[in-house]
């Protein structure tokens, strides 16, 4: 981030609740079902009174489905960004995801082993890398204003406490986030402090 005169507030949402074409794991977009188009419209409506700027949103259809009903709410603009996308599934694609086959690699992410990859796809570092550098792309673009910014649960959950001095490295997973919940997070020179988690303030 650059030297920032006034901090920006970034508010991370994940996407509305999504259906999918199939039950196995893929990198598919999905698309908002009719709770996510309302729980999308609802977001919008919670963060009126931010003043937001700008929606940016992951490209992945569920995300962009959700930044767009937010911002007719709010009156703005969508920006779509490819590193606020989802991980991807890598080799487990085609799988039913149950057990959770991504559960030793995100075990491995909370012990601060980030070099530790999805088979086929990408590493902790890889994708707390490219979300941050979005978000400092955000706070550097908005100086001093709201930004809503619209991305999935294993993205936010794994990057945010990561960068919030204020988090735990764990705290995702300890407080995974519902569709369209909302972390607030503050950016200024000194890094990224987070502000509250799914509606519920971080001391």
């Amino acid at each position: 981030m650059g030297d920032l005169q006034c901090p920006a507030r970034v508010f991370v949402a994940r996407h509305g609740e999504a259906l999918y074409e199939s039950e196995l794991l893929s990198d598919s977009g999905g698309w908002l079902s009719p709770v996510g188009r309302e729980q999308s419209r609802g977001l919008g409506s919670r963060l009126a009174a931010e003043r937001i700027a700008a929606v940016w949103s992951s490209p992945m259809a569920r995300a962009v489905q959700t930044a767009e009903l937010a911002a007719g709410v709010l009156g703005v603009d969508v920006v779509v960004r490819e590193g606020l996308r989802e991980f991807s599934v890598g080799d487990h694609a085609g799988g039913t995801g149950d057990p959770d086959p991504f559960r030793e690699t995100f075990a491995a992410w909370l012990a601060g082993d980030l070099d530790a990859r999805v088979p086929g796809a990408e590493s902790g570092a890889e994708v707390i890398g490219r979300v941050s550098a979005v978000l400092e792309e955000v706070a550097d673009t908005h100086r001093g204003e709201g930004v809503l910014v619209i991305s999935h649960g294993g993205a936010i959950c794994t990057t945010v406490p990561a960068l919030a001095t204020n988090l735990p490295p764990d705290h995702g997973h300890r407080r995974p986030l519902a569709n369209c919940a909302v972390v607030a997070l503050e950016a200024d020179a000194d890094g990224w402090v987070a502000r509250s988690w799914a509606g519920m303030p971080v001391g």
